[in-house]
């Protein structure tokens, strides 16, 4: 198998429901990354073997491969093609994956993968068009439960001890490192600033500032009226696109191109579906078996922010240094644009590394229906 790097990856800022993201085309908004990738390396983008692309809400706006029409919205040659995953909220980290196969395989020399969506105007839960996607025998495998991921979160809270004070106060940090990250400049490498008809977007928007424990304890349970899951301690309908373009070292170098880092392994797992969002703890012990190294090897780790409890459950069970997780906030704070968060989080994570020194990274993922994806990258320095 050959060895496979990440050249470039950039991200739009992470617009907030019905923000500066809302009036753009998801396929003129995955155009934007694409261009920049092109812009930023230099390539002619004929030399693109596929574009592998995540979304999960797959209608309207979204719908009939979005990854297609987002090659030819960024006026690529229509020789080169593009196709459209799945796989819940992990959709643009497996785009990754596959990407990386493809090339670690021989079958591509040089592919792009990553993911959109734009919530705004493709609502959460608008592909299952008032049907019922689970099927009867499913739903009675475990008692005719609900699937609802906010009552997962719950489930998690009450199975790991962890009180309505503790995920606030780890949702109010998510959102103090976001600001401090957005302050010190550590995004600006990576956003591609998105000019619209109200001005131009260049900042994620979900930010905010101030928030404190305190302000999010004023805030109603969202999915049981004695809960501890609510709005603020829960991740953010979003808008935005990513995108990371992946190849060999032998064919950076021809290319002129300088790895950021190397793919050093992948992992994809299943879990509960009824806790649902525990995935990415198994998925993590599996990767980092895969790619031979421990958990004290990583520099940093990005475990998405779906709800607070998910990633307290993860820290609780593998015991990692909490400094080292989500550095720079995560999705509470910064939003989560479903089919573009997988490839988010790994084009955030690069640039960590390489601002940082750091060697290893780690990014995992809970998705929909118990499943998880998790992936470890080594610096290319």
């Amino acid at each position: 198998m050959r060895e496979v790097v990440v050249v470039e990856a950039v991200r739009t800022p992470w617009g907030k429901r019905r923000g500066g993201l809302a009036g753009t085309h998801p396929a003129d908004l995955s155009a934007l990354v694409l261009t920049a990738l092109i812009e930023r390396t230099g390539i002619d983008p004929v030399v693109i073997d596929d574009v592998i692309w995540g979304c999960v809400s797959q209608v309207g706006d979204q719908s009939s491969n979005i990854g297609r029409y987002a090659v030819l919205a960024a006026g690529w040659p229509e020789s080169i093609p593009g196709t459209t995953v799945n796989r819940a909220c992990g959709s643009s980290q497996q785009a990754v994956e596959f990407a990386v196969q493809a090339v670690m395989s021989g079958q591509q020399d040089v592919a792009v993968a990553g993911g959109v969506e734009v919530m705004s105007r493709v609502p959460l839960g608008a592909a299952k068009a008032g049907g019922a996607p689970y099927g009867p025998k499913a739903l009675a495998r475990y008692d005719d439960f609900s699937f609802n991921q906010g009552i997962s979160a719950e489930l998690i809270a009450e199975k790991w001890n962890l009180s309505r004070a503790r995920l606030d106060e780890f949702a109010s940090l998510s959102h103090e490192r976001a600001a401090a990250a957005q302050d010190s400049g550590a995004f600006d490498g990576q956003l591609v600033p998105v000019v619209t008809d109200g001005g131009t977007v260049a900042a994620d928007e979900g930010v905010r500032r101030g928030t404190s424990p305190t302000t999010l304890a004023a805030l109603k349970p969202a999915f049981r009226p004695d809960g501890v899951i609510h709005a603020g301690n829960s991740s953010q309908i979003s808008d935005g696109a990513a995108a990371v373009l992946v190849t060999t070292p032998r064919r950076a170098r021809e290319l002129g191109l300088t790895p950021l880092v190397r793919y050093r392994a992948g992992a994809v797992t299943g879990a509960d579906p009824v806790l649902m969002l525990t995935g990415p703890i198994p998925a993590t012990e599996k990767v980092l078996r895969k790619a031979g190294l421990a958990l004290s090897d990583i520099g940093v780790f990005e475990v998405n922010e779906a709800f607070a409890s998910v990633p307290l459950a993860w820290l609780a069970e593998t015991g990692a240094d909490p400094g080292l997780v989500n550095p720079l906030g995560g999705a509470i704070a910064l939003g989560h644009p479903l089919g573009g968060s997988g490839a988010g989080l790994l084009v955030r994570m690069i640039h960590h590394m390489r601002d940082n020194d750091i060697r290893y990274g780690l990014q995992t993922m809970c998705e929909g229906g118990g499943t998880a994806n998790a992936t470890v990258v080594e610096s290319a320095a």
